[in-house]
């Protein structure tokens, strides 16, 4: 199925977003903006009234704090709810679904297989994994199929976090991996860029400039890597000149640990995610 068809089945679906919090909200919001999903379909959930009413008024969509209600009519429910309430949530709204239906789940940690057996038999999930970027639509997500998902699902769900930034399936195997990389990612480089900032601050810069200097340093390497294709490796060699700046600067990195720092500090979200899991 081609990407058309897949975005004319999707228009035609109705979508609810169970937890519009903070990734939930980034997501639901990316969508609207860019027509993926029509509000008079879309329903979301959120856990005050107030809020609720605020934020029916801001995305002109159904906002409820009831979960059932907001599954009545939907074909498409999005679990982005905190990973320690997913399995009442899912037990909340499980009696009302069947294999029509498709869950897709961004909470973090929580195995498909959690979700499907706190559901009827068949019940296709996916589980995804974005990132904050995606607010601006420079997202990086990873998804992977429940026991029961189609390929057409996958397609569907691909297809929905693509609008938001780049997709990759991978099996479950990965996720934790990938939300130690990507998910918590943005995070590590934040630190990063602030240090630069810092740096430009220390050698004279105004901080607007150092940080401006540094943000859009990061943007113009990362790009030359997505769009090259090059290893890392390689375009660094390209920037070190002989005797130069740079292999100064380079000397300073290595001999403060920073390659092995950023490795473990990865390994770390990865076995934290393992602990989070609720398998």
């Amino acid at each position: 199925m081609g990407n058309d068809s897949v975005a004319t089945d999707l228009s035609k679906k109705k979508v609810a977003f169970l937890g519009a919090g903070k990734m939930g909200g980034i997501i639901l919001q990316a969508l609207l903006k860019n027509g993926l999903l029509a509000p008079k379909s879309t329903y979301a959930t959120v856990a005050h009234h107030e809020r609720a009413r605020a934020l029916a008024q801001k995305l002109k969509i159904k906002v409820g704090t009831s979960n059932p209600d907001a599954v009545t009519a939907a074909d498409i429910i999005v679990i982005a709810v905190k990973p320690q309430v997913v399995e009442d949530v899912v037990r909340e709204i499980g009696s009302t679904l069947t294999p029509k239906h498709l869950i897709i789940s961004v909470a973090a940690s929580v195995p498909t297989a959690m979700i499907e057996r706190n559901l009827p038999s068949n019940v296709p999930v996916i589980r995804a994994m974005p990132n904050t970027p995606c607010l601006l639509g420079s997202g990086m997500t990873a998804i992977c199929k429940g026991k029961y998902a189609s390929a057409h699902d996958l397609a569907l769900a691909s297809h929905m976090f693509n609008v938001v930034g780049r997709t990759v399936v991978l099996d479950e195997k990965h996720m934790d991996a990938v939300t130690a990389l990507s998910a918590s990612g943005p995070a590590y480089i934040y630190i990063i860029l602030e240090s630069l900032a810092e740096a430009g601050v220390k050698v004279g810069l105004p901080r607007d400039i150092a940080t401006l200097l540094a943000a859009q340093t990061t943007l113009g390497a990362a790009r030359v890597v997505l769009e090259t294709g090059d290893h890392p490796a390689l375009l660094k060699d390209a920037v070190t000149t002989p005797a130069g700046c740079t292999i100064d600067a380079i000397m300073e990195l290595e001999e403060g640990k920073l390659r092995v720092t950023l490795i473990k500090a990865v390994v770390k979200a990865a076995q934290r995610a393992k602990e989070l899991a609720f398998g």
